[in-house]
């Protein structure tokens, strides 16, 4: 047996294979996180990510979806079309309310198995709704409703991936667990316009419609075909995933976390980085196509649309490391000045005064901000567990069980902050794109930069200068 090994001889490796409940977890001590934990975290992680992917394809495929209806016969108003993007925004932050607190409670294994089976069901609805385009909008609604819950998926993934991971490693392990789940709402922009054009799911699909110039399409292939892909991660996650006693709550217990301050606070942040990536993802296509008309059609939104999101969920993990390694709060600070900084830009390349604009730069500025949405996203919540755990033992003195006490309370409340934070952004979806619609864009805009200086000076005064309350 190995030197590690015998540091912690109360610990079976078989306790901690695929599908068990874990009793004893203990990421902090070194020698349990070399011999097993980093290990099973690992597990844990790597099949979260395409759980969660799948999750945000689902969440966003009425994006894609709803600029097909026109075309094949659908007689659905503008603006009908727009409150069918917009409703799975509001299911998807209220839902991840609910999920916050109820992941803990049924344990990490089960609950992410059976928040990922029940995504088949809005999709297979979805699937045979978009045949008949006698199907009522009331009908559609309720699908985009459902289809909504997808992104309330995010809130329980990144609170149950948090509890394995040392603090030190935690920004890490949640920027790839959510940058790369994000990476769904690139992947559904991507594929789902191709799938529908080819009849690549075969007879059991269902037959083509036909748009008004003849050409045929599979609008059903755009959700069928991630139907097989949930069934398998259902599965992977059930026989491969842990659930951690140690991560067991009530809401009673996780309740607290509404009287914190920081609970707050990092809420305010998370909206300013998460709020704006989810937002802007939803509302750029549309975007494109009414303030670029003279150049772009809906086919070139759907070309370009997907490379923002696709940057903004890789960076997220750029963000969680960096974060491990200089601090979240000079991260966070830095992802405000940069947003601000990009829609500045994006400001000045509107069109104006007679003016066409410039479509390449509102592009790249555009593109800018979704990198530093990411990196936002990634050190916002490496700081939440810092934040949490840092002031639950700074209180609980130099006893080492009040010590170990005081490390579950604040693993406990920090994943409760990740996902209530995580909930209240999730509403950017619907805001922002609301906000393009009812007011000017560059009115829009600038309220935009506005919101992120302050959320710079909160950041600042709170987590990173000299003195702070609660550096991070």
């Amino acid at each position: 047996m190995s030197t590690t090994e015998e540091k912690a001889p109360e610990h079976r490796r078989e306790d901690y294979g695929p599908g068990r409940t874990i009793s004893a977890w203990e990421p902090e001590d070194p020698g349990f996180w070399s011999a097993i934990g980093s290990k099973v975290a690992a597990r844990n992680l790597w099949v979260s990510v395409p759980a969660l992917l799948l999750a945000f394809v689902v969440w966003q495929v009425w994006s894609v979806t709803v600029v097909q209806l026109s075309k094949v016969g659908f007689t659905f108003s503008e603006s009908q079309k727009f409150w069918l993007t917009a409703v799975p925004g509001l299911t998807g932050g209220t839902f991840r309310l609910v999920y916050t607190f109820v992941g803990p409670v049924v344990g990490q294994r089960r609950w992410t198995a059976l928040s990922t089976i029940v995504l088949v069901g809005p999709l297979l609805w979805l699937g045979f709704a978009v045949q008949d385009t006698s199907t009522p909008y009331g009908v559609m609604v309720a699908i985009a409703a459902l289809c909504g819950i997808g992104g309330a998926n995010f809130a329980s993934s990144m609170v149950n991936i948090g509890f394995f991971y040392p603090k030190a490693r935690k920004g890490n392990a949640n920027g790839i667990n959510g940058g790369l789940g994000n990476l769904g709402v690139s992947v559904v922009q991507l594929v789902a316009p191709l799938v529908i054009t080819a009849a690549v799911l075969g007879p059991p699909a269902g037959g083509s419609q036909r748009e008004k110039d003849g050409t045929e399409v599979w609008l059903q292939n755009g959700a069928f075909l991630w139907i097989p892909l949930l069934v398998v991660m259902t599965a992977a996650a059930w026989f491969l995933m842990n659930d951690l006693k140690v991560a067991a709550a009530p809401f009673s217990r996780q309740k607290v976390i509404f009287r914190r301050k920081h609970n707050w606070l990092m809420t305010v942040l998370y909206v300013g980085t998460f709020g704006s990536f989810i937002g802007f993802a939803s509302a750029l296509p549309n975007l494109i196509n009414t303030t670029f008309t003279p150049i772009d059609s809906a086919y070139s939104a759907t070309k370009y649309a997907w490379v923002g999101p696709f940057i903004g969920a890789l960076t997220r993990w750029l963000g969680g490391w960096l974060g491990d390694k200089v601090g979240g709060a000079r991260c966070t600070m830095i992802s405000f000045v940069g947003m601000a900084a990009s829609i500045i830009v994006v400001i000045n390349a509107l069109p104006s005064g007679g003016s066409n604009g410039n479509f390449w730069l509102f592009y790249a500025g555009f593109l800018c901000a979704f990198f530093f949405s990411g990196i936002g996203n990634g050190s916002t919540f490496r700081q939440i567990p810092v934040i949490f755990l840092n002031q639950h033992r700074a209180t609980a003195g130099p006893d080492p069980q009040a010590q170990d006490e005081a490390r579950h309370q604040a693993e406990m409340e920090a994943g409760a902050v990740t996902g209530f934070s995580s909930a209240i952004a999730a509403y950017g979806f619907f805001f922002i794109p609301a906000m393009f619609a009812l007011f000017p864009v560059t009115s829009s805009l600038w309220v935009f930069v506005g919101f992120y200086v302050i959320c710079l000076g909160v950041c600042w005064w709170f987590y990173a200068r000299p003195g702070a309350e609660a550096p991070s």
